[in-house]
């Protein structure tokens, strides 16, 4: 797992804050000074935290668990859609739909009519409806898509969030808290990392600082999903090594079941010898 270095950091831009008279003075560990009015993240901090962050991650990952990413802003769209789905972990680009996490039930029935309307299809009961039902019935699964088609595989809540800006995915952190799931998360000097449980300070507005950061938790859940990819082969081949070969057991109980018969005829022969 490859943590980017600090020129790395620094040609993404991710050590460019806000203007100071907008920072949140919860952020004054990871800033290293103020240039033109604007404040500079520490890149040596931000480093140490995407690898903490990266290895958490990589850890929930080889355990077979789900992390949600979460990212609306234009900026994050691309980069959380195409590294989020190379790990195949699900994520929300558009809406945050409310009652997400803390009403999940609701949200997968709304997956369910997915299913439900694609099963239509399939099976010739969507051409029997009239033009004007099909019309309502294909702009539902439309939207439907849109907004739930990334998440369409989250069966169960997802073991940890992932967010790009925490400021503007607020409501989707104070689900993931009201819940006690982990939330990992890009924070910005105008952002409060307070209710953040992995930190990665860093600018969350620049798409190429998303980009890097992204691509180094991905990278490491990559390396987590195929460590336990090995792990389930190799265990089928361990019980078969430490199980007992079939031979042997049919041998063993060929023997119990001779051994009644022979003490019979050592029992027969006795008075005879006698």
């Amino acid at each position: 797992m490859a943590t980017p270095n600090f020129d790395q950091l620094l040609e993404a831009g991710c050590h460019f804050g806000h203007l100071k008279r907008k920072w949140n003075p919860a952020m004054a560990p990871y800033i290293f000074m103020e240039r033109n009015g604007i404040h500079i993240i520490d890149l040596y901090k931000t480093a140490a935290k995407i690898e903490e962050a990266a290895n958490a991650l990589k850890q929930i990952a080889k355990s077979g668990k789900k992390v949600l990413f979460v990212a609306t802003k234009k900026q994050a769209k691309e980069a959380v859609a195409e590294k989020a789905g190379s790990v195949n972990m699900p994520y929300v680009i558009e809406r945050w739909p409310g009652g997400m996490l803390t009403n999940f039930p609701t949200i997968r029935k709304a997956v369910k009519k997915m299913t439900q309307i694609d099963k239509m299809t399939k099976d010739g009961t969507f051409d029997n409806l009239s033009k004007r039902e099909k019309l309502q019935i294909t702009r539902q699964r439309a939207k439907l898509e849109k907004n739930l088609g990334s998440i369409a595989d989250l069966s169960k809540l997802p073991a940890a969030l992932f967010v790009v800006d925490v400021m503007k995915e607020h409501i989707a952190v104070a689900e993931a808290n009201r819940l006690g799931i982990p939330v990992f998360a890009i924070v910005d000097t105008n952002s409060d990392p307070e209710n953040i449980d992995f930190v990665i300070p860093a600018n969350d507005d620049a798409s190429k600082s998303i980009d890097v950061i992204l691509g180094a938790v991905c990278a490491a859940m990559a390396e987590g999903l195929e460590e336990r990819k090995v792990e389930k082969a190799d265990a089928p081949e361990e019980e078969a090594a430490e199980a007992p070969a079939p031979g042997k057991r049919r041998r063993v109980r060929r023997n119990e079941a001779e051994a009644p018969a022979a003490e019979a005829a050592v029992a027969e022969e006795a008075p005879a010898a006698e």
